[in-house]
């Protein structure tokens, strides 16, 4: 069994749980995996708390949380939120539990579809917080790729998808979706991937998937990685 963390924001969540679903490849509902959800909907703002914007610590909720899945006996993990990465290490150290790392997961499946060598620079979307924090910057320049942040006017366009649209409920547009990853793929960014490192912007990518364009949505990756593991442990 394995327990995910939602909340974060709730229709992320739903899209991370209607993507397991469907990649579970069932044909009765036996054939489901077994999973819990927390969909703590009331812990603060993580980008706010990282930007000392706010002094509302989202660690205590998320701690409670864990406490409680690893007290029904789940065998892993799962974070369907970037930015509260930040904090990772607090939260395996406090359960014995494995804790799948999404971004460190989405680097790795972007290693192997697109090779550093051949498309060295990497565009990150993702929350201000997530930006501000290194959650990603780490893991894709240890991997040996150019980390490419947005500047200002461009990280204010991907907030707006983030927070206006998908966490405010403005209906979403492809066109203002798949022009901010144009941005990227263009100059002076010059951005060879870019990176989806926030579940909001991959409830975009779940609506209006674009495979013509090099993108890794973190979230995905997080989604297959869940059945593989689920899976594995079934067949044990």
């Amino acid at each position: 069994m394995c327990a995910g963390r939602g909340g974060m924001g709730t229709l992320a969540t739903e899209g991370y749980v209607r993507l397991l679903d469907a990649r579970t490849d069932a044909h009765a509902d036996q054939e489901y995996l077994d999973y819990v959800v927390f969909n703590d909907a009331g812990v603060p703002d993580r980008t706010a708390f990282i930007l000392k914007r706010s002094d509302e610590d989202p660690v205590p909720a998320i701690l409670d949380d864990i406490d409680k899945a690893t007290a029904i006996g789940a065998s892993f993990l799962v974070l369907a939120c970037n930015t509260e990465h930040y904090f990772f290490d607090r939260f395996q150290e406090r359960t014995s539990v494995p804790i799948l790392h999404m971004p460190r997961l989405a680097v790795r499946e972007m290693s192997q579809r697109f090779p550093a060598h051949s498309h060295p620079r990497v565009g990150f979307m993702g929350t201000e917080g997530s930006r501000a924090a290194g959650v990603y910057r780490r893991e894709v320049e240890a991997a040996g790729y150019v980390f490419v942040e947005p500047d200002d006017a461009l990280q204010h366009r991907v907030d707006s998808l983030i927070y206006d649209d998908v966490k405010g409920g403005r209906p979403l547009d492809p066109q203002r979706y798949r022009a901010v990853i144009e941005a990227f793929l263009a100059e002076p960014y010059d951005c060879d991937i870019v990176l989806l490192g926030c579940t909001e912007l991959s409830v975009f990518n779940e609506r209006f998937p674009m495979p013509e364009l090099p993108l890794v949505d973190a979230q995905s990756v997080l989604v297959d990685e869940t059945v593989r593991r689920a899976k594995a442990l079934l067949a044990d």
